[in-house]
């Protein structure tokens, strides 16, 4: 067999091991050289088992500290202090060895000072020459041009992508930016700290950069608004890596590079919450989540499942969105009790059958629809969907002592001037007055817009950048509350650990922000210029839509709670047997579809309300005029 076949069958790990043990040999017999030569000048004395020995419990020391369970290619320091920790306890174990064989006879002890020393360095040094030449090499042997990257944030995130890119023969990182003045001349794996994240401009040209990475994934929503505006300003690409608690969550990997999300710079600072409180509301209940296909629905079943359940039950009507949902926690929580039911919240059959069954101990009623324009023309199927749909199971929740009943509100609630907010508003009203009559607590939660949820702007957007605009606004004014799905869901059960029944709570959702100023974020998050690249069209206000959206109606009278970021409305009552009356006529109306009777109903509950017409669309508009000579 020749040479190079013989290497060749030999398996990589043994080859380890076996160079070891002679660095272990190689080692106790310059360690013994250096005691003679330095002390005594005299000669060396090796007894019969005295290499076996070092070998043998050397050998054990190593593999039992799992240094070959390390690959050199990536050698680093915490293989270093793996490897100077298996020397010193080899060296203990040795002297311990030699002791029951000869006494240490001829083995002075300042030997076992100094051996652990010169293994140290005999094991070491070849890793990280061969890592060295290694990464010298992706270096040297490139097929395709490397892409020049400035990191942006030189802190472990910033070293880790450092390391990451490095061994990725498509990037070259040229330099760090950080605010840090402990690092100012700095240089972290070789690669220079240039400067300060003000001068991204000015750097990036200087060091003829390509790409520009975000590595600061503790970054509040301030820093990563003034740190995309600078990337914009450059006029290069750029990218980020996620936020801690989306890589806590699971939801992404760290140091995974993705583009910079519009979440990334409307978002809010990471909420703090009293999990414990949650997880005592929660933990071991039996859980039912209407609209569980939903976009905060969904949201919320994986939070449940997250926590603890004993068992969870999504109604939704929609079979695709229960089907997702269903095969999602069915792979990701397998131990959990889960059932998936496919009805309609406002079917008092289907209801009925599901709690009898199923016995709910906690209720999350998110089912509803939501779309203000679209429900404008709607008043029944609105009314029939968020209103009685809503009373529906709100009084199952009652006739079978559930313990918590949760209503996902909004801010269009709060002197609604669309169907969609008059429609939530009288079911805020039936779950607050109904708290009164029932042993259930009923909680409402409140909150303004969801980012890319599904049919909000966000998505719209999205899909008409892509597009190549126009992106349509209503107004240049008008503005808007927006939070995550996950920050939105995590409130909604803080929220329903503090209550006691009957509270209006109302989420702290930030600064309103404008609708104008989210287009142009998007479009410059695309690579796109707005107003240029992409025009933006103002399309005027539609029917019920407001220019800027309340939390609280002046009459609440709304106060702190024991969270920062959750408050709570006074409820406005109103008397019970007018409410039940007022609902009963509804309901009739919804059955004989006399939409008239129903607007009565509506005016009654809610005098404020002022009915506004649906807008016809352009070319109905056209129509009719042509058809009466109009011009």
């Amino acid at each position: 067999m020749s040479f190079r076949k013989l290497i060749g069958v030999i398996h990589p790990r043994m080859a380890v091991v076996i160079h070891d043990l002679l660095m272990a040999a190689l080692a106790w017999w310059v360690a013994k050289a250096l005691r003679y030569a330095l002390i005594d000048n005299a000669a060396i004395n090796f007894h019969v088992l005295e290499f076996p020995l070092v070998l043998l419990v050397q050998g054990a020391v190593l593999s039992w500290t799992g240094l070959y369970k390390g690959v050199w290619r990536f050698a680093s320091l915490p293989d270093l202090w793996n490897i100077f920790r298996a020397a010193v306890l080899g060296a203990l174990a040795i002297a311990a060895a030699l002791m029951l064989y000869n006494r240490l006879e001829d083995v002075p002890r300042s030997v076992l000072l100094l051996y652990p020393l010169v293994l140290a360095v005999l094991l070491g040094t070849p890793r990280l020459a061969y890592r060295f030449w290694k990464d010298s090499r992706l270096d040297l042997f490139q097929d395709k041009p490397m892409q020049r990257v400035l990191i942006v944030g030189a802190d472990r995130a910033g070293e880790a992508l450092s390391r990451d890119l490095h061994r990725d023969s498509g990037y070259t990182v040229v330099g760090f930016v950080d605010d840090k003045e402990s690092l100012r001349g700095a240089s972290i794996n070789g690669r220079p700290v240039l400067g300060r994240i003000d001068q991204i401009p000015q750097l990036a040209g200087e060091v003829a950069a390509q790409m520009l990475l975000i590595a600061m994934p503790g970054a509040s929503t301030q820093e990563m608004r003034r740190i995309v505006e600078l990337c914009d300003q450059s006029g290069l690409p750029y990218r980020t890596v996620p936020k801690l608690e989306d890589v806590v969550s699971g939801r992404a990997h760290f140091n995974e590079i993705k583009e910079v999300a519009i979440e990334d710079l409307l978002g809010r600072d990471t909420v703090e919450l009293d999990w414990t409180a949650i997880r005592v509301t929660l933990t071991g209940r039996r859980v039912l989540v209407t609209g569980g296909g939903g976009s905060i629905g969904s949201e919320l079943c994986r939070q449940v499942a997250r926590l603890g359940a004993q068992s969870l039950c999504v109604v939704d009507n929609s079979e695709y969105n229960l089907y997702r949902i269903s095969q999602e926690l069915r792979a990701e929580y397998p131990e959990l009790l889960y059932e998936a039911v496919l009805a309609d919240c406002g079917d008092p059959a289907a209801m009925r059958k599901l709690f009898g069954e199923y016995k709910p101990q906690v209720v999350f009623h998110a089912a509803a629809y939501k779309h203000v324009p679209m429900l404008q023309g709607q008043l029944r199927a609105a009314f029939r969907n968020n209103v009685l749909a809503t009373r529906n199971v709100a009084d199952l929740a009652d006739r079978h002592d559930v313990e918590c009943f949760v209503l996902i509100s909004t801010d269009k609630a709060v002197n609604p001037t669309s169907v969609m907010g008059a429609c939530k508003r009288m079911a805020e009203i039936w779950c607050q007055n109904l708290n009164e009559h029932s042993q259930t607590h009923y909680i409402t939660v409140r909150f303004g817009n969801v980012l890319d949820s599904a049919g909000s702007v966000v998505p719209l957007f999205r899909q008409q950048i892509r597009n190549g605009g126009p992106v349509t606004i209503t107004h240049p004014e008008i503005s808007r509350y927006f939070m995550t799905i996950p920050e939105a869901c995590q409130l909604i059960l803080q929220a329903a650990s503090i209550g006691k029944g009957g509270e209006i709570f109302a989420l702290d959702m930030g600064e309103p922000i404008k609708i104008r100023d989210l287009a142009e974020q998007m479009i410059r998050l695309a690579g796109r210029k707005p107003g240029t690249e992409i025009p933006i069209v103002y399309t005027g206000l539609r029917a019920g839509e407001k220019l800027f959206e309340e939390l609280f109606h002046p009459l609440e009278n709304y106060v702190e709670t024991t969270h920062a970021k959750i408050f709570l409305a006074q409820y406005r009552q109103v008397k019970w047997d007018v409410l039940n009356a007022q609902l009963a006529k509804a309901a009739d109306a919804v059955v004989a579809y006399d939409e008239d009777a129903l607007r009565q109903c509506v005016s009654n509950l809610l005098p404020s309300f002022r009915w506004t017409e649906t807008p016809q669309p352009d070319n109905v508009v056209a129509l009719r005029r042509s058809e009466s000579g109009e011009k």
